[in-house]
């Protein structure tokens, strides 16, 4: 176990199933893909799904947060080298497409082990502006009623307070990260195969900005597109969790013959 996974499969440590290690959105935490597992059964994927906890949110809200995405990424490395040497995928979304493309680069750079495939949604690829859901400057007020238009944030929160006052400096802190991230402005390409989404209604990151992606793929790039916005995967999560399962499925570990150790 590590600070970053809490790791319950059985299969963890003989790697018989496919690992997919789950970064959040800005503002998000692992809970944003507590339901993935049940799904990805469901639509027979065959993985493990591993929710990637960053600190000072969820169960890690007492630890300082992570401003710079150099910084993270380094600790990323550092704390789960020993997790990733298993077959594994890394999935991110918005942010967490950001953090799981940047941590494949600082392993590839440094001859580590890589993951079988890398998949992202709803972000840019990374020699384009980063999104701005807000002006940095914005109040409160503002954030929150973009970051709710984009469907980040139920608008029945809004009334709650406490919620708010805890999700707020988290979001202002990733959302910070995003513009420190320049991983691919001069990078080689990725020496994964790469799988994009995109959502046709989505009004911070358009289908073209995700499909320049295909400039840092070196091997392989596949692009789906979904419907609804910013946020399908929760508004569309059995369409997307479905399409994910079929990508998924060529990338599970073969089968250990009956009497092999």
């Amino acid at each position: 176990m590590t600070r970053y996974l809490s790791l319950t499969s059985t299969d963890r440590t003989t790697g018989t199933r496919l690992r997919m290690l789950c970064f959040p959105y800005a503002g998000g935490g692992a809970s944003a893909y507590g339901r993935w597992q049940r799904g990805l059964d469901v639509h027979g994927a065959g993985v493990d799904v591993l929710p990637v906890q960053l600190p000072g949110r969820e169960g890690r809200i007492a630890e300082p947060r992570f401003t710079d995405l150099g910084d993270l990424v380094a600790d990323l490395d550092a704390q789960l080298d020993d997790e990733l040497h298993l077959p594994h995928v890394l999935y991110g979304h918005s942010m967490g497409a950001l953090i799981a493309y940047s941590l494949v680069m600082r392993r590839q750079l440094r001859g580590a082990t890589l993951p079988s495939a890398l998949v992202l949604s709803a972000y840019r690829a990374p020699h384009l502006p980063a999104p701005q859901i807000a002006d940095p400057d914005a109040g409160d007020e503002e954030l929150l009623e973009s970051l709710a238009s984009l469907g980040g944030i139920p608008r029945a929160l809004l009334s709650h307070p406490e919620f708010l006052s805890a999700l707020l400096p988290v979001a202002r802190d990733d959302l910070m990260m995003c513009t420190t991230g320049t991983a691919g402005v001069d990078s080689e390409p990725v020496r994964v195969p790469l799988h994009l989404f995109a959502a046709r209604r989505d009004r911070l990151v358009s289908v073209p900005e995700v499909v320049a992606w295909r400039r840092h793929a070196g091997r392989g790039c596949e692009v789906r597109t979904m419907p609804g916005g910013h946020f399908f995967i929760r508004a569309h999560e059995d369409t997307f969790l479905h399409e994910l399962s079929c990508l998924l499925r060529p990338y599970a570990p073969a089968p250990v013959p009956a009497g092999v150790a």
